[in-house]
């Protein structure tokens, strides 16, 4: 007989809410990855922005700054992007950030073999199952994700002012700035999304026989 116990959603955000509470250390461990390769991403590309900000000054001497500070500026051109070095250690740090969550979501699942085989006696459709999971990755992305922004952000800023002193508060781009934060939250809850899938659907095939009888 099919099972047919299915929770509410705001329900399903309640479990994964206390799973993480119960399980906060863990969590933590498996967010500050996240936080880390967030806050380089936001740290590339606010950079970038704060230096694109001074390049549009039009003033000769920050110009000549931020050529010593290493950005490449094409003569007769107004735009500063990320360089290919940058680029290939940004998406190395998301690739390690993402197989550090699929990693700590397996382990996850192993320690709680024994919950999810009791959910699953219980009545638990296997898209229950994948959706607790998937709401808990959620959550701790956007968390992951908000606290890495702004530390991005801070960070980018205290280098921007260290380099080129208050001309940098001066010409502060917060347009630019709020949509590189908002491109590395959303990449960050994307990949904590992503880094979660196949633990999920792992755990949600599990038999619940299987799940029961491991031993903890």
């Amino acid at each position: 007989m099919r099972r047919l116990v299915a929770l509410p959603l705001r329900k399903s955000i309640e479990m994964a809410y206390q799973s993480i509470r119960v399980r906060f250390f863990r969590s933590l461990v498996t967010t500050m990855s996240l936080v880390l390769a967030v806050a380089f991403l936001c740290y590339i590309r606010v950079g970038n922005d704060l230096a694109q900000g001074l390049l549009l000054s039009g003033e000769p001497v920050l110009e000549q700054k931020l050529v010593h500070a290493g950005f490449d500026i094409i003569p007769g051109s107004d735009h500063i992007g990320a360089s290919a070095k940058q680029r290939w250690i940004v998406f190395l740090s998301l690739l390690v950030c993402v197989v550090g969550i699929i990693n700590a979501q397996l382990m996850s699942v192993t320690e709680r073999f024994r919950e999810i085989g009791t959910l699953k006696c219980l009545g638990a459709l296997d898209r229950y199952i994948v959706r607790l999971f998937v709401l808990e990755a959620t959550m701790q992305g956007l968390a992951g994700s908000l606290a890495g922004a702004m530390l991005g952000v801070i960070t980018a800023t205290m280098t921007s002012l260290l380099r080129f002193g208050f001309s940098a508060l001066a010409y502060y781009p917060f347009t630019e700035i709020l949509y590189s934060g908002g491109i590395a939250i959303l990449t960050g809850t994307v990949l904590s999304f992503l880094g979660v899938l196949y633990p999920a659907l792992l755990a949600a095939r599990m038999q619940p026989v299987e799940a029961m009888r491991v031993e903890q």
